[in-house]
């Protein structure tokens, strides 16, 4: 099991911005931006967009669990 959650520097729209992730959902959250081609400033822009009333930190691990779900066939 990871450590506290570290602070990491997101570019949201031009705005800088900091998420406290551990360092499992970081990683993953990378990995998942880079099969996709895209960069993880534009996929944490995207997830930012759709989050809603929900913290961004917590927006990223719901999206890194669904795509982990999602890759599992559930």
């Amino acid at each position: 099991m990871s450590a506290r959650p570290v602070k990491h520097s997101l570019s949201l729209r031009g705005h800088r911005t900091s998420v406290s992730l551990e360092a499992e959902f970081w990683r993953e959250f990378r990995r998942i931006a880079a099969a996709r081609g895209q960069p993880l400033n534009a996929l944490a822009a995207e997830i930012d967009a759709a989050r809603g009333d929900v913290g961004l930190a917590s927006a990223i691990r719901v999206f890194v669990l669904q795509e982990a779900l999602a890759q599992a066939g559930r």
